[in-house]
C-alpha cells in the first residue's frame, strides 16, 4: 500500500530555512498529485502547496507564495518542500498526502497521509 514519510522538521529561528522531505513508496506516482498540508495548535489544517508528479506543475497558498517551493525527485520518489524566509505563524506540523489525479486544494481530496513533522519558528 502507498506510504508517505515525512522527515526534516526541526526548531529554526524566524528568517531561516528548513526542507521538509516526503519519501513515497507502494505504488507508481506519475499520475498523482502530492500535496503539503500544515496544521498549527487550535487551528483547522490548511493546504500549503503541490505539485503534479508527472508533469511537475505547482500550486501554493498565498501565505507561502514567494518563500516555499515543492519539488520531485523520480528517481528518489521524495518530494521536497524548501521553505525559506520562515516566520514564526509557519510553525505547525507539516503533512505530505497523496492523491491519483490532479492538485486539489482541500485535504479531503487526498487519499493518502504521512504522519507528520513538526516546524517551529522560534521569533
Amino acid at each position: 500500500q502507498v506510504q508517505l514519510v515525512e522527515s526534516g522538521g526541526g526548531l529554526v529561528q524566524a528568517g531561516g530555512s528548513l526542507r521538509l522531505s516526503c519519501a513515497a513508496s507502494g505504488s507508481t506516482f506519475s499520475s498523482y498529485a502530492m500535496a503539503w498540508f500544515r496544521q498549527a495548535p487550535g487551528k483547522e489544517r490548511e493546504f500549503v502547496a503541490a505539485i503534479n508528479w508527472g508533469g511537475g506543475g505547482t500550486y501554493y497558498a498565498d501565505s507561502v507564495k514567494g518563500r516555499f517551493t515543492v519539488s520531485r525527485e523520480h528517481a528518489k520518489n521524495t518530494v521536497y518542500l524548501q521553505m525559506n524566509s520562515l516566520k514564526p505563524e509557519d510553525t505547525a506540523v507539516y503533512y505530505c498526502a497523496g492523491r491519483v489525479g490532479g492538485i486539489a486544494g482541500t485535504g479531503l481530496h487526498y487519499d493518502y497521509w504521512g504522519q507528520g513533522t513538526q516546524v517551529t519558528v522560534s521569533s
